[in-house]
């Protein structure tokens, strides 16, 4: 066991924003507030003959009380820097609390004869998940107050929800210590009894088979988090008596358990970042065996579901962006797939929703979301339409096959959350729901914007913007550039209530939609991952440096931020360019990624091979090297920084964070601010409930402001 290190810390009563008459001079008031100095304890890491040395690699072991102390000491410096803001993040959480409908419901939608629905009561953290039989009009059943649940809890989380078909049972996750790890409980909604079975260790949700006291459920490996096999589990019976149907031994590969719209077919699917495969079992027979659908080859990826006796397939064979495929039932090998939807360049096909006599697809052109509907008897097709120039449309909850009602949701960066009912035959939109925003917003007040930004190669990023009419673009303004970046994640131009706070004092925020997400197409993500990391990087510097030039901003009124994998590329542009932006934000960054991706004990670890590469290959080692956050600290002036981190984060580990500002005090050569905040109780998501978390975005607003003087 290494030794643990010790650290000091000396704290002045001065608060961070003591002094607003300019930025220079809040800076220099950091020089009389000692922040924590971490001992440096040498760690050699040696792989293909380099020699890496990690001075702080000992904050590796959340058990060691004197890591939680380090953190805890962390914290108060935080407090202590940002007392003089305290009336200021008061201010913001009651704003944005404030506007938010504390007694409000969700949209019910309709389920083997039940309408299903969420609400939230006055003053209440949790959601109560309820049901009405047959009629809007029957008697109220909650089916879960999770409000109840948790009582006495720091941190509560309920997920997977799943009622079986006959509507008895719920079966639902819960995890208290938010590593993601779920609890899966069973209920009889018949009589409220709990019953007593506790299956530990799960991603928290169940497939029920026809039989209504059979379900399927995933576990997860408990070192790495990695969901590894599926059990089957009858209600009333011994957990220990379940019977494991399926382990998938490719430590690349995650699974889950689902059953299809149809209710026909229990699906596996194994998943990796190029690959997928699915299992298949009718669901009148789960003592039955599960059949591979297709077996899994290198760089193939499908999805699938169940109409009548075919299957649909959305897969990538011969198809960068996607086509769409269809086969028999009980012929499901890639040999007896029909092509629907061909493939087209500049148009991904993101997924599909069956329904008795039409089918949906999710598609993406230019960056936006579309939804296209297809008559499946007239094969007529039509797409709805939107007027903005960003927004997000998507498919919304549609358990029901036999209907011609589609429920999708609209949002974009001036038009509150709606859900909209629309008539596929009759193409008639209804709108059931628009999320209410309280204290008198009006979106006509403020302004987006869609632009196409030049990258340094020639590809056009796309930005998405908005701010408050009456922002002048004189180059003096604030403006707040978020970014991310992988995975194939799409960052879309949706709505928030709480960036209000922000735009109503002078903000503009916008949204860089660059290369490694997949706004633009599958090619868009496979040009920002791998080797190609790089473009991700500098496509946020080119979009950053446009809205200068454009004179949205200037570099003293720059802000960036991004979490987890937006994160990684915050600490690689502060690293490349370091006096372009005047604060940063970075949210639970995996800043370590040399480190990480060569410990495999590491919750995502194997399975991000395809993502990041594997550094115990040279090429990518030396790859990774290059831009690793951590590994590329040095001696120069770093902006004003703020870093997030969760104790219990299973996505990226509180070390990384914790150990990169640590490197950060000891070489930067600024006076400027560098905050640590570790949520001693959460992980990656921060805080549960819904107004807890509003906490966390204070801290983060009132930190941007107090740099802007205000």
């Amino acid at each position: 066991m290494r030794k643990a290190a010790a650290f000091t810390i000396m704290l002045s009563g001065m608060g961070l924003f003591a002094c607003k008459e300019n930025k220079k001079s809040m800076s220099a008031e950091v020089k009389t507030i000692k922040p924590p100095v971490a001992e440096q304890i040498d760690t050699a890491m040696t792989i293909h003959g380099d020699t890496r040395i990690d001075k702080y690699y000992w904050m590796n072991d959340r058990n060691d009380p004197k890591v939680i102390a380090y953190l805890k000491a962390e914290n108060d410096y935080l407090d202590t820097m940002m007392e003089s803001s305290a009336g200021m993040r008061k201010k913001l959480y009651e704003e944005m609390r404030g506007r938010i409908m504390e007694t409000d419901a969700s949209v019910p939608y309709l389920k083997n004869g039940y309408y299903y629905y969420t609400r939230f009561t006055q003053g209440k953290e949790y959601p109560v998940y309820c049901r009405k039989k047959g009629s809007l009009e029957s008697t109220e059943e909650v089916i879960l107050d999770v409000n109840v649940l948790a009582a006495g809890h720091d941190y509560y989380q309920v997920g997977g929800l799943s009622v079986s078909p006959d509507a008895q049972w719920l079966a639902y996750g819960v995890d208290t210590v938010s590593r993601r790890q779920y609890t899966i409980y069973v209920k009889n909604l018949q009589t409220g009894e709990v019953l007593p079975e506790a299956i530990k260790e799960t991603s928290g949700s169940a497939a029920w088979a026809s039989d209504n006291k059979t379900f399927f459920y995933t576990v997860k490996n408990p070192v790495t988090l990695r969901e590894e096999r599926i059990l089957r589990h009858v209600t009333g019976t011994d957990v220990r008596m379940d019977k494991e149907v399926f382990n998938e031994k490719d430590e690349t590969f995650s699974i889950d358990v689902a059953r299809s719209k149809s209710g026909k077919f229990i699906m596996i699917q194994s998943h990796s970042t190029v690959s997928s495969e699915y299992r298949i079992l009718d669901a009148s027979k789960p003592d039955g065996v599960f059949h591979v659908f297709e077996p899994r080859r290198r760089d193939h990826l499908y999805d699938i579901d169940h109409k009548d006796d075919k299957f649909y397939i959305v897969t990538n064979w011969e198809a960068v962006n996607f086509r769409l495929m269809e086969c028999p039932q009980d012929k499901t090998g890639s040999s007896n797939w029909k092509e629907v939807i061909p493939h087209r360049a500049d148009v991904l096909l993101q997924g599909i929703e069956l329904f008795r006599d039409h089918m949906v697809l999710s598609e993406r052109k230019n960056g936006l979301t579309q939804l296209r509907v297809i008559n499946s008897r007239t094969k007529e097709d039509h797409y709805l339409k939107f007027e903005e120039p960003a927004y997000v449309a998507s498919i919304s909850t549609n358990p029901e096959f036999d209907t011609k009602t589609l429920r999708y949701s609209y949002t974009s960066m001036t038009t509150p959350v709606s859900t909209y009912d629309y008539d596929m035959d009759n193409k008639k939109s209804e709108l059931r729901k628009r999320q209410e925003v309280l204290g008198g917003y009006d979106p006509k007040d403020y302004v987006t914007e869609r632009l196409y930004v030049t990258a340094r190669d020639g590809v056009k990023v796309p930005v998405s913007i908005v701010y408050k009419k009456g922002f002048e673009k004189n180059g003096r303004k604030p403006l707040l550039l978020y970014g991310y970046g992988s995975y194939g994640h799409s960052i879309e131009p949706s709505f928030s209530s709480n960036r209000l706070s922000l735009l109503d004092r002078g903000f503009a925020y916008a949204i860089a939609h660059i290369r490694g997400g997949e706004e633009m197409g599958r090619q868009w993500y496979e040009d920002g991952k791998l080797f190609k990391k790089m473009n991700t990087f500098t496509d946020f510097i080119d979009c950053a440096d446009y809205l200068v030039k454009a004179h949205y901003t200037d570099s003293t009124h720059l802000y960036a931020m991004g979490g987890s994998a937006g994160g990684l590329l915050m600490g690689a542009v502060v690293n490349m360019r370091p006096t372009l932006w005047n604060g940063v934000i970075a949210a639970v960054p995996f800043v370590d990624v040399v480190t990480t991706m060569l410990d495999e004990s590491i919750p995502l670890t194997t399975g991000e091979f395809d993502e990041w590469g594997n550094p115990k290959k040279k090429e990518y080692y030396d790859y990774m090297k290059a831009y690793s956050p951590y590994d590329n600290v040095k001696a120069q002036v770093y902006p004003n920084m703020l870093v997030t981190t969760g104790l219990h984060d299973s996505q990226v580990q509180y070390w990384e964070p914790a150990k990169w500002v640590a490197k950060l005090r000891e070489l930067k050569t600024d006076k400027h601010m560098l905050l640590l905040h570790t949520n001693m109780e959460a992980g990656h998501g921060g805080a549960s409930g819904r107004f807890k978390s509003l906490e966390d975005i204070a801290l983060q607003y009132a930190f941007l402001l107090g740099l802007e003087g205000k």
